[in-house]
């Protein structure tokens, strides 16, 4: 009797058929991984890298349109010495049109440099997608009895207020409009629900009561990659400066 080596038989034509198809199936199934995941990364390049590129040069175009409305002033910042700041009511701000730009925020701890374009309203993709901060409406407007409150993002399009976490008290935001420098100082930060509004009542927290300060609030997510949370930044005004008078002495102030 002939004996079998250790190989095993021919499989059936119907099993190899089933193998094939499995085969391909498989082979289809990897080829379509691999697409998705080209894909994914390309959506994280562009979300995390490309939409910070175009929200930066956004940024910058926003800021010189604005300032470009504003009448000149000299270059360097005027010796405090010599322009102390002033105390009485600044100038007033006119309110404009949603997604009209109207002021500049400057950030002397996130760079000397550092500016960014204020427009009115927090609609994403008109206002905040551009890299601006946006003005919550029906809050105060820059230097106003009140709160003058921005939301801006925290990452992507520019990540206009990614650095707040780094403020500290005392720290000077300068914020620049037509008329005046508004030299204001960080009282206080805290993380609040999404839903806790009250961070851009006229009086921070207490709805209802009549605001007799000149506030600033910063809004933005919390923490990075997330929109669990709130991270909020306030300050108040300290004092202000004509345009005519020059720049303030805090705009070049490093911590």
């Amino acid at each position: 009797m002939t004996r079998l080596t250790g190989a095993a038989a021919p499989p059936a034509p119907r099993a190899v058929s089933a193998r094939v198809s499995a085969h391909r199936g498989a082979s289809v199934l990897g080829e379509l991984l691999i697409t998705a995941a080209a894909v994914l990364a390309l959506f994280v390049v562009w979300q995390v890298w490309w939409t910070d590129v175009t929200g930066g040069r956004a940024q910058v175009a926003a800021v010189v349109a604005i300032e470009t409305r504003f009448p000149t002033v000299p270059a360097t910042p005027t010796d405090s010495a010599v322009s102390p700041l002033r105390t009485d009511a600044p100038p007033t701000v006119a309110e404009v049109p949603a997604g009209t730009g109207f002021a500049v925020v400057h950030v002397p701890r996130w760079g000397t440099d550092h500016a960014l374009p204020v427009l009115e309203g927090v609609d994403a993709r008109a206002v905040l997608d551009t890299g601006a901060a946006g003005h919550y409406p029906g809050t105060a407007l820059p230097g106003a009895v009140g709160n003058f409150a921005l939301a801006a993002h925290r990452q992507t399009y520019g990540a206009a207020f990614r650095r707040v976490d780094e403020l500290r008290v005392g720290d000077p935001i300068v914020v620049e409009t037509a008329e005046a420098w508004l030299v204001y100082r960080v009282t206080a930060d805290r993380v609040v629900a999404p839903e806790e509004v009250s961070v851009i009542a006229p009086v921070p927290g207490a709805p209802g009561e009549a605001a007799t300060a000149r506030m600033i609030t910063f809004t933005t997510c919390h923490p990075l990659w997330s929109t669990a949370q709130r991270w909020v930044t306030h300050g108040e005004l300290a004092g202000w400066l004509p345009r005519s008078a020059g720049a303030p002495a805090e705009l070049g102030e490093v911590a």
